[in-house]
């Protein structure tokens, strides 16, 4: 039914779990999966009425950010590999991760994505994540939500 999954990951405890368990799910339909963290945009430094013009704290804070979203998808990618689930890693940047997701999912041609109920972040996501229920409202394709 499904072939092509897409799985957002964010490192979190629930994440992880929801990681594991699409790539099962995938196993079991003969799909393929790519794991997605959706980066947050450089911050931007500034000092009083100007910005702060120095390229390398730039340049760092960019890496910081990229090595962040690697370390979080060699952790999922360790799952799919020990399935023997195949999957590619992608990474988004941008302001909005439900809007992400979203575009990912399109670009890739996934038929599912299959994502946490909530991810890190706080009180606001007790129920149903904020991200989780944005995709839910905005995505033509299917979601399916694990708790």
């Amino acid at each position: 039914m499904f072939k092509h999954i897409l799985v957002p990951t964010d490192g979190s405890d629930l994440s992880q779990a929801t990681v594991a368990c699409a790539v099962s799910f995938a196993k079991e339909a003969g799909a393929r999966v790519t794991l997605f963290y959706a980066e947050a945009p450089t911050p931007s430094f500034y000092a009083g009425l100007g910005a702060i013009a120095d390229p390398h704290v730039m340049q760092e804070a960019r890496e910081r950010l990229d090595g962040a979203a690697q370390q979080v998808l060699d952790a999922a990618s360790q799952i799919a590999q020990a399935a023997g689930v195949p999957y590619e890693r992608l990474v988004l940047e941008g302001h909005k991760p439900y809007a992400l997701i979203i575009q990912a999912a399109e670009q890739q041609g996934c038929d599912l994505i299959f994502m946490a109920s909530h991810g890190r972040r706080g009180m606001d996501a007790l129920l149903l994540g904020s991200e989780t229920n944005k995709v839910l409202t905005h995505s033509k394709i299917p979601v399916l939500v694990y708790r």
